[in-house]
């Protein structure tokens, strides 16, 4: 059901050669390598290497350079495809979503769509037995690799075939992780994703179990009511959301790694506005995500400074983890005159800009404003009760220092 994957330099055959002793030993030697000096190392190892096995191995040493964000030092061990690196579950969220599913007494999950084994990886490491299907044989060859090359190959199980196929019948939950993006690049119609998200309910639906992993982006409409919707951030980014099936039906949660904090919605109706108060929040993103906003508001003790616009505001600090905190010392109309007069009075020379509900672009702006001095602040351009305003602050913690 699900495409091919676009394997860009790799292919089956240069893939297999790569694990034979050769290309291990050529992978081996190029772990660290400088991809700037990449013309001149493929000259010299084509003088030892069939020229095949020195491309497979130098755009294979790419691939894990670039997944080190995302796996760590067991990328210089793992084998990747373009398209893997890019959708593959960092390691601390599929380690996340191994311990919920652990901590749900799951011992056994049919993971569709495996890809190159991300989550799969992360099932195993917490004991769970682990059926991987994908439709495209190199991906599979790369996901049976993976498990073997982490020794973790007695608890995955690596099948080629369509997922529509599969019986799962005999695992205590499903995963399924649909391709979301295609020829055009990313694909924000769940409907449109491979395989469509209303099949992945329907095989959620058969299991006592079950996860879906789909875009942060979704539609809320397009969440069914029966399953929880947990939005998860990494290090403040936004990475993906999640339906849970067989957990706690029409949840919503925002889930911050890495340390695990969840902030579960409680139905609380929207925070009113008010005026810009001392201390403004900016809640993280999984959090607005989930149209949590309201609850990090009453965290806070605070209100909106716009009905459109997820930043709040409070009288006294109440720091909490799930939002980042500035000091405001001032609220301005927009007006790029008048905060160039500023800066120069206030000597500053470093300028954190952030943005949200402004057409101005901070690179931009940073470069009109042609900042110098041994000061620094934060400027949030914004809307204030529906006018363009800026607002100049400091974060909590570095007024919390002074």
């Amino acid at each position: 059901m699900e495409p091919p994957c676009d394997n860009g330099h790799v292919d089956p055959d240069s893939f297999s050669a790569l694990l034979t002793s050769e290309g291990q030993a050529l992978l081996a030697s190029l772990r660290d390598y400088d991809p700037g000096q990449e013309l001149a190392v493929a000259t010299r190892l084509r003088r030892e290497h069939p020229a095949g096995l020195v491309s497979a191995a130098l755009a294979q040493a790419r691939l894990r350079q670039r997944a080190v964000a995302k796996f760590g030092e067991d990328a210089y061990r793992m084998y990747f495809t373009p398209n893997g690196v890019e959708q593959a579950t960092r390691t601390s969220v599929a380690a996340y979503r191994a311990g919920r599913f652990t901590a749900l007494g799951v011992r056994g999950v049919a993971d569709l769509c495996c890809g190159i084994g991300g989550d799969a990886i992360a099932l195993a490491r917490a004991g769970v037995e682990v059926l991987a299907v994908d439709r495209d044989p190199l991906t599979c060859a790369v996901a049976k690799a993976n498990a073997e090359a982490l020794g973790l190959d007695a608890l995955i199980e690596v099948r080629c075939a369509d997922v529509a196929e599969v019986d799962t019948g005999a695992y205590d939950a499903v995963f399924v992780d649909p391709a979301r993006r295609g020829g055009r690049g990313r694909i924000f119609d769940p409907e449109a994703y491979s395989p469509p998200l209303s099949w992945a309910v329907g095989a959620a639906r058969k299991a006592p179990f079950a996860a879906l992993k789909i875009a942060p982006g979704v539609p809320h409409e397009a969440v069914p009511a029966e399953a929880e919707a947990e939005w998860i951030s990494d290090g403040g980014d936004v990475k993906e959301a999640v339906l849970w099936f067989g957990t706690e039906p029409g949840t919503r949660r925002a889930t911050l790694l890495p340390g695990g904090i969840s902030v579960v919605g409680r139905g609380l109706p929207d925070p009113a506005v008010r005026p810009v108060g001392r201390w403004l929040y900016e809640p993280d993103g999984a959090v607005i995500r989930a149209h949590l906003v309201a609850e990090a508001a009453e965290a806070v003790g605070g209100g909106l400074i716009d009905e459109t616009i997820a930043y709040v505001t409070a009288d006294e600090l109440r720091p909490v983890p799930y939002a980042s905190a500035y000091e405001i010392t001032d609220v301005l109309p927009f007006g790029l005159k008048s905060l160039k007069a500023l800066m120069r009075k206030r000597e500053i020379g470093v300028a954190v800009i952030k943005k949200r509900g402004s057409a101005i672009e901070p690179d931009d702006l940073r470069r009109k404003l042609k900042l110098s001095g041994p000061n620094s602040c934060v400027i949030i351009l914004t809307r204030v009760a529906g006018a363009p305003s800026m607002l100049i602050g400091q974060p909590a913690a570095a007024t919390a220092a002074t």
